[in-house]
């Protein structure tokens, strides 16, 4: 094992309850070897890789202090994935579809006013297959994904692109963000799908950008299985 692995093994071999309270000490560098098995070395890498991630916060004389949640780097595709796994009220991922929402609302805005015949084509062809696709939702949620990101390039913002993509990469395989996938499903979404394709079609920025704004929320809230009201999502 090389010190990276052992590193990892430092930070992955305890689960969430065993973690101290925030604003408690990790442990100190003996305590942590013998916790893991592991070299002092390893133990400042693992430490320092914490740090990086926003976890822990080093301080002289004190050593590493677990931080609030607030301080957390919820990019991180491990803290993010890890939050979502330990978080049994829907909260995180109310947060995540409220931060697509509004990402893809504005790139539906401005790819209504940039879409070519090329791209405008391409929506038309994956909406039109989308509805044949409703009694094969794995199919047919690959096409879905295709058709938010053709809205996507066709705004030619990398950066927002670029999150969206990477806080979906953590959702896709998640139970409780797909919910449910039954075939009547499938055919709403589309709908929603329909109308962000045709005003983008007629270059209707601002309805383009209203309709992907209630397309992601109507398509989160019929699959989210929460009982309680996603406070978050309300405008």
């Amino acid at each position: 094992m090389d010190r990276l692995d052992e590193a990892g093994s430092v930070r992955g071999g305890a689960s969430p309850e065993d973690f101290p309270e925030v604003a408690q000490a990790v442990g100190g560098e003996p305590i942590l070897c013998e916790t893991f098995s592991v070299s002092r070395t390893v133990v400042r890498e693992a430490v320092k890789i914490l740090q990086e991630k926003g976890l822990v916060q080093v301080r002289q004389g004190a050593g590493a202090m677990v931080t609030p949640p607030s301080d957390w780097d919820m990019l991180d595709e491990l803290v993010l994935g890890a939050t979502i796994a330990e978080d049994d009220s829907l909260a995180i991922l109310d947060d995540l579809v409220a931060t697509r929402r509004v990402l893809e609302s504005d790139m539906a805005n401005v790819a209504a006013r940039l879409a070519d015949a090329e791209t405008t084509d391409r929506l038309r062809a994956l909406v039109h297959r989308m509805d044949e696709l409703v009694d094969d939702h794995v199919t047919y949620h690959e096409h879905d994904r295709a058709f938010h990101d053709t809205v996507m390039q066709a705004s030619g913002n990398r950066i927002a692109r670029g999150l969206v993509r990477a806080l979906e990469s953590q959702l896709i395989d998640t139970a409780r963000y797909v919910g449910r996938t039954e075939r009547s499903l499938c055919v709403a979404s589309n709908r929603g799908h329909r109308r962000i394709y045709e005003r983008i079609a007629a270059h209707d920025p601002n309805g383009a950008a209203e309709a992907m704004f209630t397309h992601i929320t109507e398509a989160w809230l019929v699959r989210r299985s929460g009982s309680d009201k996603p406070a978050r999502l309300q405008r």
